[in-house]
C-alpha cells in the first residue's frame, strides 16, 4: 500500500503532495531579488501513537490540512475522508513518523506510530492477570518494554511469558520488572559421604629348638606367641627306675607320674600365652610338637575386618539477598598454645555442621550464590600430646565456592570419590621366596578405603509465612508421668500432629475515662 490523500475542497479534487525527507530537512530558497535568507524550523513530532498490526484509529484534527507526509508506509498508512479528520492503521511492525500541514507550512498533527503485534491489549491483559501489579508496557522499534514493580519475583517471569505469547515470537520483550518487597533465599545444603573400610592379614609365626646331638638350634619369625622349653618334673616324686634298664638296684631314680603310672625320663614343655594378641590378629590357631627330630610351635593369625560409616548432614539457612548469613551445630575445643616464660594460653576451634553463603537475586529471577558448608567431627586419628594434653584430631569435609541457579533448582557444587590400597609382607630373606616352604616364613597385610562425598544446594525464594504453618520438632511432646514410666515402661509421651503451644489474646474489658466528670455522691435528682 502507500500514502493517499484524498480532499474534496468546494467538489475540486486536490492531488496529495508526498514530502520527500531530503526536501523536509532542507533550508527554503529565497526567491530572486530577496534581500533576506529565511531558514526552516525542524518540527518534533508532539505525540506517540501505538498500534497493532491491522488496527486502526481515527484522528480528529483541529484545522484543515493540505499536505501529508508518512515516513515509512510499509509500517503505518493513513487515509484523508475530509480536511479535518484521519484515519491511520497499522501495517508491520516497527516506528515511524507522520506529519499533517495546512497550506501556510505549519504543522497541525504530529506523531511517532509504534506498530507490533497486538500492542494495544498488552496493557489490558497485564492488568487483568496481575491486578496488584503495576506494570507499564512500551513498545519501541519492534521490542516491547517492561517496567515497574510486581507483588514477588515469581510474578516477574510470568509476567514476561505473558507478554512473549501475547505479541508473538517475532517481537522481542526485554524484562526490566522488579520486586516490590525484599527477597529472602532459603539455602537447603546435603552433604552426604559414605566411607568403607576393608582390612585383612595373614602371619605365620614359628618358633623352633633342635636338642639332637647337643647342639640347639632356633627359628622365630613374627611375634612371640609361646615359648619352647623342658617339662618341669620337680612336682613329681622320683623312684627307684634301675629295674626299666636292667641296673642294680637303687641305682637310678627319675620322676614318677601318678597318672598316667609311667615314669618321665625326659620331654619338652610347649606353652601358648599370647594367642589372639597380635597386632591386627583376629583368630588364631597354635600347633607345637616334634617334626623332623625338632621342637616346633607354630602360630597361625588371621584377621579380616570390614566398616561402614555413613554421615548425612542437612542444614538450612535462610537470608535476605545481599546479606550474609551462617549458622553452626557443633561445638568449640579448647587447644592449648604455648607463651612466652612458660605461659599457656587457649584457643578454641569450632567443629561441627556449620554454614555460610550470602544470596544475591538477579534480575532475571535467578540466584547467586556465595557458600561455604562444612562438616567436620572429633577424631582419635592425628592427636598429639602436649603439656599433659591431649589435643585431638578434627576431620572436616569443606567446600567454598559460588554458583548461579534458579529458585528450586539443585547444584552439586563438591564431590569426592577415594579408593586406597595398601599391601605389606614381612617375610625372611631367601626362606619367605621359596616356593611352597616360604609362605611359612613371611606374613602379609591387605587394606582399602573407599569414600565417596557429594555436597548439593538448592536454593529457594521464600517468603514469611503463619506461625501455625510452621511444625516444630517438639510440637505434641511432653514428658512420661510415674505411672506411665514405671508401668508402661514409656520414656516419653505425645501425639504427632498436634499444634505447638501459643500466645491467645486477653479478653477484652473496659478501662474507664480518667478525664470523665464524676457525679457528686450526695447529689441526687428529684
Amino acid at each position: 500500500m502507500r500514502s493517499s490523500l484524498t480532499l474534496l475542497l468546494g467538489g475540486a479534487l486536490i492531488a496529495a503532495v508526498a514530502l520527500t525527507p531530503a526536501t523536509a530537512s532542507a533550508a527554503v530558497r529565497p526567491s530572486r531579488g530577496a534581500a533576506t535568507v529565511r531558514t526552516a524550523t525542524i518540527g518534533t513530532p508532539t505525540e506517540t501513537t501505538t498500534l497493532s498490526i491491522g488496527s486502526g484509529q481515527m484522528i480528529a484534527l483541529s484545522a484543515p490540512i493540505s499536505d501529508l507526509f508518512v515516513a515509512d508506509d510499509k509500517i503505518a498508512d493513513v487515509q484523508v475522508r475530509s480536511t479535518t479528520q484521519l484515519y491511520l492503521f497499522g501495517k508491520g511492525a516497527g516506528e515511524t513518523a507522520v506529519y499533517a500541514t495546512d497550506k501556510a507550512g505549519n504543522v497541525v498533527w504530529s506523531s511517532i506510530v509504534r506498530v507490533g503485534s497486538n500492542i494495544t491489549s498488552v496493557d489490558t491483559m497485564l492488568k487483568l492477570a496481575m491486578p496488584e501489579a503495576a506494570i507499564t508496557a512500551t513498545t519501541m522499534n519492534g521490542i516491547v518494554l517492561l517496567t515497574g514493580t510486581v507483588a514477588s519475583p515469581s510474578d516477574v517471569e510470568e509476567a514476561q511469558k505473558l507478554v512473549e505469547q501475547f505479541v508473538g515470537k517475532e517481537t522481542q520483550v526485554v524484562n526490566r520488572l522488579k520486586s516490590a518487597v525484599p527477597l529472602q533465599v532459603s539455602l537447603h545444603v546435603k552433604i552426604a559421604e559414605v566411607s568403607r573400610e576393608f582390612a585383612k592379614s595373614i602371619g605365620i609365626n614359628l618358633l623352633n629348638r633342635d636338642t639332637t646331638g647337643g647342639f640347639l638350634f632356633g627359628v622365630a619369625q613374627g611375634r612371640n606367641f609361646g615359648s619352647i622349653g623342658n617339662l618341669d618334673t620337680s612336682a613329681f616324686p622320683k623312684l627307684d627306675a634301675s629295674s626299666l634298664y636292667g641296673l642294680p638296684a637303687g641305682s637310678l631314680s627319675l620322676p614318677f607320674n601318678p597318672a598316667t603310672g609311667q615314669f618321665i625320663a625326659g620331654g619338652t614343655s610347649y606353652t601358648f600365652d599370647k594367642l589372639g594378641k597380635g597386632a591386627g590378629s583376629g583368630t588364631s590357631f597354635g600347633l607345637a610338637g616334634k617334626f623332623l627330630g625338632m621342637d616346633l610351635a607354630a602360630a597361625i593369625d588371621l584377621a579380616e575386618a570390614d566398616g561402614l560409616v555413613t554421615t548425612l548432614a542437612q542444614p538450612n539457612l535462610t537470608a535476605i539477598s545481599g546479606e550474609t548469613a551462617s549458622f553452626l551445630a557443633g561445638g568449640e575445643i579448647p587447644i592449648p598454645l604455648a607463651q612466652g616464660l612458660g605461659a599457656v594460653s587457649v584457643e578454641f576451634k569450632q567443629y561441627g555442621v556449620s554454614l555460610s553463603f550470602t544470596p544475591t537475586v538477579l534480575g532475571d529471577g535467578r540466584i547467586s550464590i556465595r557458600v561455604r558448608p562444612e562438616v567436620s567431627q572429633l577424631t582419635d586419628a592425628g592427636s598429639v600430646r602436649l603439656g599433659g594434653f591431649t589435643i585431638p584430631g578434627i576431620t572436616t569435609r569443606r567446600a567454598e565456592t559460588t554458583v548461579e541457579l534458579g529458585s528450586g533448582q539443585a547444584f552439586m557444587i563438591g564431590g569426592l570419590l577415594s579408593n586406597a590400597q595398601n599391601s605389606n609382607v614381612d617375610k625372611a630373606p631367601f626362606l619367605g621366596d621359596l616356593p611352597i616352604l616360604g609362605a611359612l616364613f613371611r606374613s602379609n597385610g591387605f587394606k582399602r578405603n573407599e569414600t565417596e562425598l557429594m555436597i548439593v544446594v538448592t536454593p529457594y525464594l521464600v517468603k514469611p509465612v503463619s506461625p501455625q504453618q510452621i511444625a516444630l520438632p517438639t510440637a505434641g511432646f511432653r514428658a512420661a508421668t510415674d505411672g506411665e514410666r514405671l508401668i508402661a515402661g514409656q520414656t516419653f509421651m505425645g501425639k504427632s500432629g498436634e499444634k505447638s503451644p501459643a500466645p491467645t489474646a486477653a479478653p477484652p474489658r473496659t478501662i474507664p475515662d480518667k478525664a470523665a466528670p464524676v457525679p457528686d455522691a450526695g447529689f441526687s435528682p428529684n
